[in-house]
């Protein structure tokens, strides 16, 4: 992601449950992105359930377990 001087990054932040921005995020640990649109990191949760079932399909498949 490039970033001009007046890009703006969002983050979903796991403390607060809410969209931030680089000018209010949390501490890095708390947080997930950055994201281009506020959109994006409203979204990150879902997102990362959305990966986290495709991975494990994969490893079931790897593993032989395709039923």
């Amino acid at each position: 992601m490039s970033r001009s001087g007046s890009d703006v990054r969002y983050y979903w932040c796991l403390r607060h449950s809410r969209v931030e921005t680089d000018a209010n995020a949390c501490a890095a640990m708390h947080r997930l992105g950055p994201y281009a649109t506020a959109a994006e990191a409203e979204r990150a949760l879902e997102r990362v359930a959305e990966r986290n079932a495709e991975w494990d399909a994969e490893d079931a498949r790897w593993a032989g377990d395709d039923n």
